[in-house]
């Protein structure tokens, strides 16, 4: 069989970068007794990060470099579906080269316009690369679901939109992991002068069905930014095209009257439907969308002192879309199981025993440069605390946010996150966004309860 038809048989994980191939049964219990699985090794597309790498974008700019963004994870998707079609990948990646040099020529150009020196620096992001993923995405997790409960292929599911990941060695039984296993980084109990309350806002598990594949952080005034489904809660009216101004004037979901946006990747059960829509099918995110069993949304204190509120409009992020091709630096996601959540998985799917339930953890930095609302990659106005709870210097700290979703998921490797198309729906891909839209009032209410050490919502 040649490497490109193995390719469109497997139908995934960019399989012209093919290293080598063997039919063989796979080692594991199968879903589809007799079924047989090419082991493979193969390859997606890695890119050097743009957006991770931009310091200070001008007002005048930010259009133009929003475009550009997503313009260039455009580029990397039609890439990784040319070489998942059977492309060459050199000829692909050369083609992606020249796409990427002219477009952020365009952005370095509009940041200088702005009246900021010209970053030529990321001139030399152009070229990418191909990065191995081991073995291949088994892109027949949901396909095998599918067949098993008598499910048929959903409109749209063809080649482009069948396999983005995940695979069988993505997902760990939880019993089997060691507890202690990957301390996130979620703020506790520190020594004298610590901030030891909390604040909760109850918001809903978006039961008002606000979904969308923007993200107004990071790519604001572009539809389908994201290329993969947020789930939204509090603010009712977030997209690509808020401001500041509809966001204040805005409903919400809170309870307490906290017009704040949390938004997140959705995570969807693998049974074979696929929607053609931007940031589903039409991106490689197939399987119907799992609203969560609870959520949970509690600011913490600071271990070395009390918070300051966080001014209005604060913009935060945590974790990384694309960190199984930019590495673990950002990851601050982590996966658990009611029942076993002193065990904390950073880059593996929990597979539950009986009667518990999927946790995804979100924890977001908690500590502000003083100045900003934002910044150029929605990063450096924002820190964590070190090891002894204390901020960096030039920082101080503000309530941290943390999030806590569970999740009813059918039995086995039957769930996957949203993710950019070449991230191959990763765990370790996993973040949280967040805008602060609080009431100054609420702001100061919740404040003083951190800082008082007492419990609210």
């Amino acid at each position: 069989m040649t490497i490109a038809a193995m390719a469109l048989l497997l139908g995934g994980g960019a399989l012209a970068a093919i290293a080598g191939t063997a039919l063989a049964h796979n080692s594991g219990p199968d879903p589809v007794p007799g079924h047989q699985h090419l082991a493979v090794t193969a390859a997606t597309v890695s890119c050097p990060d743009v957006g991770e790498n931009l310091r200070t974008v001008p007002s005048v700019a930010r259009l133009q470099v929003s475009r550009g963004l997503a313009s260039l994870d455009r580029q990397v998707s039609d890439a990784y579906q040319a070489m998942m079609s059977g492309g060459s990948s050199g000829s692909t990646l050369g083609t992606l080269e020249r796409q990427r040099r002219q477009t952020i020529g365009a952005m370095a150009d509009a940041i200088a316009r702005g009246g900021v020196r010209r970053p030529d620096d990321l001139m030399r992001m152009s070229a990418c690369t191909t990065k191995p993923t081991g073995t291949t995405p088994d892109r027949d997790l949901s396909q095998r679901q599918s067949r098993s409960r008598g499910g048929k292929q959903g409109p749209g599911q063809g080649l482009h939109h069948r396999q983005t990941g995940p695979s069988r060695d993505d997902f760990v039984d939880i019993t089997t992991v060691a507890p202690g296993t990957v301390s996130p980084p979620f703020a506790t109990p520190g020594g004298r002068g610590a901030s030891t309350g909390t604040f909760s806002s109850a918001c809903g598990r978006n039961e008002n069905g606000h979904f969308n594949s923007d993200n107004v952080i990071v790519t604001p005034g572009v539809t389908n930014g994201a290329h993969h489904t947020h789930d939204y809660v509090g603010n009712t009216t977030t997209d690509a095209f808020s401001t500041e101004q509809s966001l204040a004037a805005s409903g919400t979901t809170c309870s307490n009257g906290d017009l704040s946006t949390y938004y997140w990747p959705v995570l969807r059960e693998l049974d074979g439907t696929s929607a053609p829509q931007p940031g589903a099918g039409s991106d490689g995110n197939a399987g119907s969308v799992l609203t969560p069993a609870s959520v949970t949304l509690t600011y913490h204190g600071s271990r070395s002192g009390a918070v300051r509120a966080m001014p209005r409009f604060l913009r935060v992020i945590t974790g990384d879309a694309k960190a199984f091709t930019n590495g673990p630096e950002n990851a601050h996601a982590s996966w658990s199981c009611t029942g076993f959540e002193n065990r904390q998985l950073a880059d593996k799917y929990p597979l539950c025993p009986r009667g518990s339930q999927v946790v995804r953890r979100l924890a977001f930095p908690g500590c502000w440069n003083g100045r900003s609302t934002d910044s150029g990659n929605h990063r450096d106005h924002m820190a964590f605390a070190g090891r002894n709870g204390a901020c960096p210097r030039g920082f101080t700290a503000v309530p941290q946010l943390t999030e806590r979703l569970t999740y009813d998921v059918p039995p086995g490797d039957s769930f996957a996150v949203d993710s950019f198309p070449e991230q191959l729906r990763k765990p370790v891909t996993d973040h949280g966004d967040f805008i602060d839209v609080m009431p100054d009032a609420l702001m100061n209410r919740a404040v003083g309860c951190i800082n008082g050490g007492r419990t609210c919502s």
